[in-house]
């Protein structure tokens, strides 16, 4: 099954919300300085431009992905402060040493070849820039994913190699920060990033699975109407509901910076 990731406004509603948390965290635990060239890899539909924008005011942001609806939502997003580009990671379309930040959230584990688009990365950061990411905690805290895949692999157990647990078994700080190092960025760190993931009610957690954007989504919508009830039911039944009916789980994102020599 091949991931959907055309649509911004069903990803928004799925893990957009969730995005926007993390990217705040993860530019203050950069504690960048004010006025830089930012460069954002794989921007979606814009959380992460967006948090650098509202928190410490760059010269200019290049937002890049390689869908074009998302391109075009981050845009509307983020306005006359970033320049939004299609592009594939592993072919930058800037010029070489041009921007003194590069960063992408929640991307490198979907590139097939993260190496690759680590040094490219490096192509287009000025030397003594920071190139840094973050990716979800799929193999480990991830608790509403979790309870999707886990009941959605019981019921089908011809599913279990599209558990992100199973998927992304390597998401983790150790094999994040080994990727950079082997890419050639130096002086190397890594952190959790751990937010809220609170739902409404069970409508809340569940309808976002439905717009058919991202692995789980995608999912969802290869199913027959009977296999989606059924999925939806069990988990209602399995999901912690609190006695007013809302649900709190919890998500940790790894994230990893390092510095760009040539």
């Amino acid at each position: 099954m091949k991931d959907s990731w055309q649509s911004g406004n069903p990803y928004e509603y799925f893990m957009g919300r969730w995005s926007k948390v993390v990217a705040d965290a993860f530019v203050d635990w950069l504690y960048p300085n004010t006025g830089l060239r930012w460069l954002d890899v794989g921007c979606g539909s814009g959380a992460l431009s967006d948090a650098i924008i509202r928190k410490y005011d760059p010269e200019v942001v290049i937002a890049i992905d390689q869908s074009e609806g998302f391109v075009r939502m981050a845009q509307e997003r983020l306005g006359p402060r970033a320049m939004c580009k299609v592009g594939e990671a592993l072919s930058l379309p800037i010029e070489d040493s041009i921007v003194d930040m590069t960063v992408c959230g929640l991307v490198l584990n979907f590139i097939p070849a993260p190496e690759e688009a680590l040094t490219e990365m490096r192509r287009v950061t000025t030397s003594g820039g920071t190139i840094a990411g973050y990716i979800w905690d799929y193999a480990g805290k991830m608790e509403f994913l979790n309870h999707f895949w886990d009941v959605a692999v019981e019921l089908n157990p011809g599913a279990s190699d599209l558990h992100e647990k199973r998927r992304f078994a390597s998401s983790n700080a150790e094999e994040l920060s080994a990727v950079f190092i082997r890419s050639g960025v130096v002086n190397v760190e890594a952190g959790p990033i751990e937010i809220a993931t609170n739902f409404a009610d069970f409508d809340d957690y569940w309808k976002p699975f439905l717009g058919g954007q991202g692995p789980a989504p995608t999912y969802v919508s290869k199913l027959n109407a009977t296999d989606r009830d059924e999925l939806r039911d069990t988990l209602m039944n399995r999901l912690p509901l609190n006695p007013d009916g809302s649900i709190q789980l919890a998500a940790r994102a790894w994230a990893v910076k390092g510095s760009c020599e040539k």
